[in-house]
Parts: structure tokens; C-alpha cells; sequence
């Protein structure tokens, strides 16, 4: 599943090209995925001008000068493209916008799990399923590290079920949870009510930093080697590194597979 990182990558990538591009016309291939009838999707995308794509949390949002938002959800196996129309289509391609400059901005998903909202300004709430449970974005600036620890107090599970539960905090997935709770030294099945304070604070300054480091990393590879079909993960210091040493202690990474969801982490140096 696409998180910040992939996110504010695509989100880099796209306020480079579509910022002022018109859709020329649009075809909805797999209508329900974009949650409207093809031919009404179709009639509203022609003529809409991009603004700047914006996001939160796991949503990507591709505003137009009309107030109309695309939001779109990409879930697992969602990913996007931006290309010249005649590259070949992949299978799964669920809509295409034929621009004003002759690329194509398409969306396509394997497992057709992710689903599109266009909605305007004061529909969010209303045909967004889950829009208005979310928490703070991670990344708002109005999160702070003591609000951080009072929403996060709250919880009781363990603390990187309590990192991936939107409704506490949003933005953060499988992959990243584990690089964080690494970068803070936390096992990844300790309780939420066994850490101190203090534990918590260095999760919330850990989120930080990983996310300031490895955005311009997944923005960069996008750059320089076009958008992926899979995540640039490779510069990740533990997931799905399991059986390889541990970059700050040597110790050899767990991999632990629980409710089809990968985790790994160092028991040498994350207690």
C-alpha cells in the first residue's frame, strides 16, 4: 500500500506536469472503482483544469479549477502513469485522462481495490467513506508531539497496530511502522500501555525523521526512474529485510508474518 513517502512522491511528480493541463476527454473502463456512472464520469472530466495535487494521509488529491477533487484511494495495488496515448494499456486500467499537452494520465490496480471519489469541496464528509474518522495527518504541523502522545495514550494495543490505526493517527502503513519503531528502538509487539512518556515522544520525533528522510529518496527514484508498477522500498533499513544484519547492530532482522501483514524488526537493539 502506497504511504506518505509513495505519496508525496506521486505528489511531487504530478505538480511538475499537471498543474494548468486540461482534460482533453476521459474513459472510465472500470466505473465502480471510480464510484460513478461511466458516462457521467466521462461528461464532468472533459474540460477540468489540474491544479496542484495535494494529499492526506493514504488519499491523493488531484483538485480542478471547477471545485471538483479527484480522491483516490489506491490501496494495495493501485498505481498511476503518466504516458504518450499510444503505450500499450495494462490490463486493470480502471480510467485514462487524455490531456491537453498529448500524455495520458491513467490509473490502473490488479486486484481492483482502490477506489476514486469525485467530489466537490463540501462533499468530502459526505461520499468519502471514512473521511471525517480519520486523526491528524502524521505529517500536519499541528500535530504536535504532545498532541501526538495524548491521541496515541488512548490506545491499549500494541504499539504498531496503535501507529497503523487511522482513526488514531493516519498516513502510516505496514512498511513504514516498521521503520520507524526501528529508528526509535521499540519492539513492534510491545503494549501502547507499557511505554513511558518519553518512549512515546521518540516514536512521534521518529516519525519525523524518517518520513524527512526518505520522501526525497521515493521523490528522487520517481524522477529518475519514471513511476513505479511496484514501491521504491529499497532504501529501507529493516522491512522485508529479514534474515540480513541489522544496519546498527549487526544483530539479524525478525520477519514475522501475522494476518498476511509482514514485520520486521532487531531484537538486538529494539526492546
Amino acid at each position: 500500500m502506497p504511504e506518505i513517502p509513495d505519496l508525496e512522491g506521486y505528489r511531487a511528480y504530478f505538480n511538475k506536469r499537471l498543474p494548468g493541463l486540461a482534460v482533453e476527454s476521459a474513459q472510465s473502463v472500470i466505473p465502480w472503482i471510480v464510484r460513478m456512472g461511466r458516462d457521467e464520469f466521462e461528461s464532468r472530466m472533459k474540460g477540468q483544469v489540474f491544479q496542484p495535487v495535494d494529499r492526506r494521509a493514504k488519499y491523493l488529491l488531484f483538485p480542478f479549477e471547477s471545485g471538483d477533487n479527484l480522491v483516490v484511494h489506491s490501496m494495495l495495488t493501485g498505481r498511476f502513469e503518466y504516458l504518450q496515448p499510444k503505450d500499450r494499456r495494462r490490463p486493470k486500467t480502471a480510467f485514462i485522462m487524455h490531456l491537453s499537452n498529448n500524455m495520458d494520465f491513467r490509473y490502473f490496480d490488479d486486484r481492483n481495490m482502490g477506489r476514486a471519489y469525485l467530489v466537490r469541496e463540501d462533499e468530502f464528509a459526505e461520499k468519502v467513506p471514512r473521511w471525517t474518522e480519520m486523526g491528524p495527518d502524521v505529517m500536519d504541523p499541528q500535530l504536535t508531539e504532545r498532541v501526538f502522545i495524548e491521541r496515541v495514550k488512548k490506545m491499549r494495543a500494541q504499539i504498531k497496530s496503535v501507529l497503523t490505526t487511522e482513526k488514531c493517527i493516519a498516513g502510516i502503513g505496514n512498511a513504514y511502522s516498521d521503520e520507524i519503531l526501528w529508528e526509535a528502538r521499540i519492539h513492534p509487539y510491545r503494549k501502547r500501555t507499557d511505554l513511558s512518556e518519553e518512549q512515546l515522544g521518540e516514536i512521534f520525533r521518529s516519525i519525523r525523521k524518517v518520513m524527512d528522510w526518505s520522501t526525497p529518496i521515493v521523490a528522487g527514484l520517481m524522477e529518475e526512474k519514471g513511476l513505479p508498477t511496484n514501491h521504491y522500498r529499497d532504501h529501507l533499513r529493516v522491512h522485508r529485510k529479514g534474515g540480513q544484519d541489522c544496519p546498527r547492530c549487526g544483530h539479524r532482522i525478525s520477519e514475522i508474518t501475522s494476518g498476511q501483514r509482514i514485520t520486521n524488526f532487531c531484537r538486538g537493539c529494539q526492546e
